[in-house]
Formats: structure tokens, sequence, C-alpha cells
């Protein structure tokens, strides 16, 4: 990793920092898997760049770069940060909508990480979406394609964040009852989100 970079990753050291970092990075709508590297140039990301950021700032700061990957049903997939601390576990993460960001670390389970964002993940028709969560993906397995700072696109990321085993939040009984958001609700996890 460029110097300049390296410097600016150990100058996020806890993940409330690295957060308030990746709200600052415009949100881009694109089909690209950018290295960190190659988000910290453009400055801008969607979700699975603003994790990979994320992960990468955690790494040089001491933790591992773990991520987990959200699965939703007609709605796109989330890709959060993981980090531990006191035994508890938090969530760094870049998203259009108001309530898909970060987790401060107080969550004993990864479901129970996972099911705090359930009721702020729907799609434009107010579906509550989630579904499911993986188990944590440490990227240090993909350092031979380097993930931080490859110029290509690391489509390896998400195909092992694809491949990685999911556990579904709930029984699809419960999944076809679930009510559609109320407009307040919709409303205010919308705040702040761009149109493409």
């Amino acid at each position: 990793m460029l110097p300049r970079d390296l410097r600016t990753l150990r100058a996020l050291k806890t993940p409330a920092r690295i957060q308030r970092f990746l709200d600052a990075v415009p949100y881009q709508y694109a089909d690209t898997a950018w290295s960190p590297q190659r988000a910290l140039r453009e400055r801008k990301g969607h979700c699975l760049e603003g994790a990979l950021l994320a992960a990468a700032a955690l790494r040089v700061n001491g933790h591992l770069p773990l991520l987990m990957d959200l699965e939703a049903v007609r709605d796109d997939d989330h890709v959060v940060a993981l980090y531990r601390e006191h035994g508890l576990w938090g969530g760094i993460a870049k998203s259009n909508f108001a309530g898909l960001r970060f987790r401060a670390p107080v969550y004993r389970t990864l479901r129970d990480l996972a099911l705090s964002y359930f009721e702020h993940y729907y799609n434009l028709r107010g579906e509550r979406t989630l579904r499911s969560y993986s188990t944590p993906v440490n990227l240090v397995r993909l350092d031979n394609s380097h993930w931080m700072t490859s110029e290509e696109d690391v489509w390896c990321v998400p195909e092992l964040l694809i491949a990685a085993r999911h556990y579904p939040l709930f029984p699809d009984k419960v999944a076809r009852a679930l009510p559609r958001l109320d407009r307040r609700s919709f409303e205010a996890g919308m705040h702040g989100w761009t149109r493409h």
C-alpha cells in the first residue's frame, strides 16, 4: 500500500473514526469492486468498497480484516466490516440508507448484530428485505489477490462473501407475513439518500 494511504488508514484509530471517514466519502453507484487503495485515490465508493476500506483500516490498526454479508430478497446485499471489543461485536458500513451504517460493539453474537439492521433494511417499495447473514470472512485469505492494493477490481471478495455459509434470521413463514414499513420510518431511513 502507498505510504500516504497507510498514513490515512493509520490515522483512523477507532471504529468510530473509520465510520466518520466513510460517511464523508461520496456514495457511488457503479458496478465496481475497488480495492481500498483505489477507493482512497478516487475518494468515492459504494457499500462493498466502504466495507473493504473499513477492513483495511481495521487491519492496519491491529484488528482482523473481517467482513459479513447481509443477504436480502428483492434488494441488494449489504456488506459490513466487523470488529470486536471486550468480546462484543460491532460493525462499520457504507450505505445510502441512514440506518445501515455504524454499530457500536454491544452485540454478543453476529446474529444479534445482523438483526440490528433488520428494521432499517428495506427496498423502495417499503418491503423489509433482510433474510440472512454470513459467517465472518477473513480477508487474510485473499492476501495473494492483493485485495488491499490491486488496481484491478477485486471481484474475489464478493465471490468469497457469496460462497460463505449464510444463516437465516427467521423462518420463511415469518418472512411471508412481514408488514411493509410505515411511511415515517421509511422517510427517516431515506435521510441523506441520493439517487443514481
